[in-house]
């Protein structure tokens, strides 16, 4: 099977809906009022068949100045185009508007249909066509097959059935291998089945059961059922006009706009960067005008920003950013238009380069968008994952972001892997250029903080972590990768730090020794040692930590030390005590060490801590074997 998406354009009343009805016997205008009043208002849909398995979806447009907008959102997934153009009256304004838009969304196919010969004579109709073909001239339509037709007589409308075929079946098929991705442009309700939503499938493929999600409205749901060209389907495929039932969603929280996509692949977008080009007859384009952006079958308004340049003249192509009031779907590689905000009329387009950009400098800008707008696939997914800086990107956003082939993005992410531009870990990217950077600000910072405190053995490893604001699992991965860095009991340290103590620490180092000793099992506190020496508190408690690192101090608690020796003792005498007896209480265990009564409890709870005693009750059991 082969599917491509026809749509419709021309001026109002030249005969779309009309040569879409002759063609497949559907007529496109569903709604009441298109009926009454004889002009297509909103998007209508048909379906041509043939024999060899081509199916050519139709996507009917209005044709009226006021009704563009909605002309938009059917001309984002089309193939080919059928324009079609009145004999009796000739191209016309919105022929002209309809032709740009073709032309800005790089549409590369189509057939120009004459419609209402009947009305005319052989010579106007021969005048007629001189004069469409002078119009197309310059455009993707210079060169295609020309159709007079009459959908009152059927006068060839078999011949445009065949020229129809023989051009789709020359249109290269959407991509089956991207990420599917449906841009809602109906949203209905069907009794007995719920919430509809239909669209062109850009790409990929959707199944009955599969979860999707509905973006920017941020909805998860599954797929009930699907529909296309007239009939249930169990899988749908890129380049088919789709009805997706969906599970458990009002109508009310879904739009003509959304996207129906992959779960967590795509996010929308607020900030987009693009190249812009203006149209011959586009007036002036200032900088930070705001402007309607309209990208697949959404519309939103957007603020533009013209890097390296205050205007933009007609004809004129330059580089851009949008910045919009709402966010929307959108993809590296999409085609957007531009209309100006009032009066409303098209004044230009191009191509979405980054849909998920932030505020930058313009130099930077340039330098990056140079090579989203030229670069190889693998130049662009390099750039987009240097982007994203320390905290890297996980693939599956990368298969988000650009319109390509799952297989062939997964290629190149290896090939840049091999060639060491990247690195993975679990299903997140980095640039090699980022984590040398985060690997020197590491050190930088380690080495600081040795040189403000040359008594401590190291910086604590969830201080640095959140000074460098990193997740943990990011943090632990980077730190293994950094030869140069040694972590030891939470403690980060550079592998050649070695603690040097001055000749006035030495001093003190010493002197807290001797006091200590000296004091036994009533030890002079960090506090007390400090009015005593007088030492900073901070420069005490360095020397503590140094000694108690040597093995020279036990640390009890923060505040209180005492030497390896009365330690030592201490658990000598308890094993002494505890050869004749097999519990011990408070009183006695004070009066066996000696302790004083503020120091005793502080004491046994350490003991306790460290698995020398063990309090049962009110008494102590003896655990220690050593």
């Amino acid at each position: 099977m082969r599917y491509i998406i026809l749509g419709t354009a021309g001026h109002i009343d030249h005969g779309k809906s009309a040569i879409v009805k002759a063609l497949t016997g559907i007529d496109p205008d569903r709604l009441k009022e298109e009926k009454e009043r004889g002009m297509t208002i909103d998007l209508g849909f048909a379906d041509l068949k043939y024999p060899d398995g081509l199916t050519v979806g139709i996507v009917d447009v209005p044709g009226h100045e006021s009704l563009v907008r909605n002309m938009l959102a059917g001309a984002g997934g089309i193939d080919l185009v059928l324009f079609v153009i009145a004999a009796d009256e000739g191209v016309m304004p919105q022929s002209r508007e309809h032709l740009h838009i073709c032309n800005l969304l790089k549409i590369k196919s189509g057939i120009i249909a004459i419609t209402k010969v009947d009305l005319v004579e052989k010579d106007w109709l021969e005048l007629v066509e001189d004069d469409v073909r002078n119009f197309v001239k310059g455009t993707f339509l210079e060169g295609a097959v020309i159709v007079p037709a009459s959908s009152k007589t059927m006068f060839n409308i078999d011949l445009l059935k065949e020229k129809i075929q023989e051009v789709a079946l020359r249109v290269e098929p959407k991509p089956t291998g991207g990420l599917f991705r449906l841009p809602v442009d109906r949203v209905f309700t069907l009794k007995g089945f719920g919430t509809v939503v239909t669209g062109t499938a850009i790409s990929g493929t959707i199944s009955v059961d599969d979860v999707v999600e509905i973006l920017p409205s941020n909805i998860k749901s599954k797929v009930r059922g699907l529909h296309s060209h007239g009939k249930s389907i169990q899988t749908a495929y890129a380049g088919q006009r789709v009805a997706i039932n969906l599970q458990g969603v009002d109508k009310e929280g879904l739009k003509r706009g959304d996207a129906v996509v992959v779960p967590e692949r795509c996010i929308p977008s607020t900030m987009i960067d693009a190249r812009i080009e203006l149209l011959q007859n586009a007036q002036v384009l200032k900088n930070r005008d705001v402007i309607h952006l309209h990208i697949g079958t959404s519309e939103s308004m957007a603020r533009i920003v013209l890097y390296s340049r205050n205007e933009l003249k007609a004809c004129e192509s330059c580089y851009c950013q949008f910045r919009l009031q709402e966010p929307i779907v959108a993809m590296s590689g999409d085609r957007y238009i531009i209309r100006r905000f009032s009066p409303v009329d098209t004044i230009g387009g191009g191509e979405v380069l980054d849909p998920s950009s932030y505020k930058m400098s313009h130099k930077k800008s340039l330098d990056d968008l140079n090579i989203l707008d030229s670069g190889t696939l693998s130049d662009k997914i390099a750039l987009k994952v240097k982007r994203a800086g320390i905290h890297g990107t996980k693939i599956s956003l990368i298969e988000g972001w650009i319109k390509e082939e799952v297989t062939t993005i997964k290629h190149s992410i290896e090939e840049l892997i091999e060639k060491n531009i990247l690195q993975q870990y679990d299903d997140i990217l980095f640039h090699t250029m980022n984590v040398n950077t985060f690997s020197n600000l590491v050190k930088n910072k380690v080495e600081n903080f040795h040189r403000r405190n040359p008594l401590k053995p190291g910086i604590q490893k969830e201080e640095l972590r959140a000074n460098l604001n990193i997740e943990p699992r990011l943090f632990n991965y980077f730190i293994k990768l950094l030869k140069d860095i040694v972590v030891e009991n939470e403690t980060v340290r550079l592998s050649t730090f070695t603690m040097v103590l001055s000749r006035s620490d030495e001093n003190l180092k010493q002197q807290i020794l001797e006091i200590l000793e000296k004091t036994g099992l009533q030890p002079a506190t960090k506090e007390e040692l400090v009015d005593i020496l007088k030492v900073d508190h901070r420069r005490i408690s360095d020397i503590l930590k140094l000694l108690a690192k040597e093995g020279n101090l036990v640390r009890i608690n923060d505040s209180l030390y005492i030497t390896s020796s009365v330690y030592k003792n201490m658990v000598e005498r308890l094993k002494e005590f505890f050869m004749s007896k097999s519990e011990m209480s408070v009183k006695d265990f004070k009066a066996t060490v000696n302790a004083p009564r503020k120091y005793a409890i502080t004491f046994l709870e350490y003991l306790d801590m460290n698995r020398i005693t063990k309090r049962v009750g009110d008494v102590r059991k003896f655990m220690y074997n050593g």
